[in-house]
């Protein structure tokens, strides 16, 4: 009797946070910060995937109308060792005309919570103490949590993505929860 009714309150907490993610998702946040955020996402042989370039492009935007002076990239090598993430994001963002004193890099992370760590040290050093997180909507909700609990003022900018089917995005939604989860206690670094 207890392992079920410790299944179905596991369970039962994963769709609340699911939920809270779905709604974080598509919510607009946006406002003036020391740093933009972007989250890492995969590179092609040092061309960002298009994931990540969308995820890039929102940032730019968001830096052109003067939402923050600086961004950060995010990720480190993945699978290939050649390129990390952030070296890419960093090298599509100056050639998008944000200027090289303008892009921090953090690319030692590879899983969220390690770009984050990485990421608040970063901000810790250079005295920042807000941001804008850039990722894809269901990204947002972990990635906040992860930097508000270290004292941070966090605001999310999903990135604009083409509509996908209820299921994939709650399939989406409940990864994010476990992932979520997990580093609540303590078993995600």
């Amino acid at each position: 009797m207890l392992p079920a009714i410790l299944v179905i309150a596991t369970l039962g907490y994963l769709v609340d946070i699911s939920v809270r993610i779905g709604k974080q998702s598509t919510r607009e946040e946006a406002r003036t910060a020391d740093v933009i955020i972007v989250m890492g996402a995969a590179e092609y042989r040092g061309r960002p995937s298009p994931v990540l370039r969308a995820r890039l492009d929102h940032a730019v935007d968001l830096y052109r109308d003067h939402y923050a002076r600086l961004i950060m990239t995010t990720g480190g090598a993945g699978g290939d060792p050649a390129f990390t993430e952030a070296e890419v994001g960093r090298s599509y963002l100056i050639d998008r005309g944000v200027p090289p004193e303008r892009v921090v890099v953090e690319n030692q992370g590879e899983t969220t919570a390690q770009s984050l760590a990485s990421a608040f040290e970063i901000m810790q050093r250079m005295e920042l103490r807000s941001c804008i997180v850039v990722s894809d909507g269901y990204h947002i909700f972990r990635a906040k949590k992860y930097l508000q609990a270290e004292g941070l003022i966090v605001f999310g900018s999903p990135r604009v993505s083409r509509p996908q089917s209820q299921f994939k995005e709650w399939w989406e939604y409940f990864r994010q929860a476990v992932g979520f989860a997990l580093w609540q206690i303590g078993m995600a670094r």
